[in-house]
């Protein structure tokens, strides 16, 4: 009798919830054209490698195709062209893409309102998102938090120069994004960002 076993092998049989198509691609060549030349902030890193980044974290935690269409275009509105930029996404890409940009931006005037005021009014606006709208800006916020926390570990702090509004009001807005979103979600993503925040807040002294 031989000493060998065979091995055992899982075959994988399942199928995407849906599979990134032409409307998919649409969508990051939009998020391009509208942010090819803009760095993230403080840094010469492609500002669309936030986007990609939130557009993951959406699919990974299940989100749908207009859920990952929405995060690669969740700043356009906001940073290029306001209300006329999300009526051509509307157009462009439907209502719920639309709806989940328009859930996911603190502004569209030009000059923008204070800084305080605008954070504010978003982290007012939690309790009152949908789903799909929640899951795109946690996703969003979790991405930025990270970043934070990552450019913190290698700058110190160094990195509030970054910002206008330094240590002190990241660290607040922050906080007030994770207990807001805790008290609305209390999902996996929130957890995730409160985790994030915490740490940012014991290592930059908060």
């Amino acid at each position: 009798m031989s000493g060998s076993h065979s091995a055992s092998v899982t075959t994988v049989t399942d199928e995407p919830t849906w599979k990134p198509g032409e409307r998919f691609a649409r969508a990051l060549g939009f998020a391009v054209d509208v942010h090819a030349s803009q760095p993230r902030k403080g840094s010469n890193v492609p500002y669309i490698g936030h986007l990609l980044g939130v557009c993951s974290i959406v699919i990974d935690d299940g989100g749908s195709e207009d859920e990952a269409i929405a995060a690669l275009l969740h700043d356009a509105a906001e940073d290029a062209g306001g209300e006329a930029t999300l009526e051509e996404i509307g157009a462009e890409f439907g209502p719920d893409v639309r709806r989940i940009v328009a859930a996911c931006s603190d502004t569209f005037e030009e000059p923008k309102p204070p800084w305080r005021a605008r954070k504010q009014k978003y982290i007012e606006g939690i309790p009152h998102k949908q789903p799909d709208e929640l899951r795109v800006s946690l996703a969003d916020k979790v991405h930025n938090a990270t970043a934070i926390l990552h450019d913190h570990r290698e700058l110190g702090d160094e990195l509030w120069a970054r910002f206008k509004e330094g240590r002190d009001d990241q660290l607040w807005y922050y906080r007030e994004l994770a207990d807001a979103f805790q008290q609305k979600s209390q999902g996996r993503l929130a957890d995730r960002l409160s985790e994030t925040v915490r740490m940012l807040e014991a290592e930059a002294g908060g």
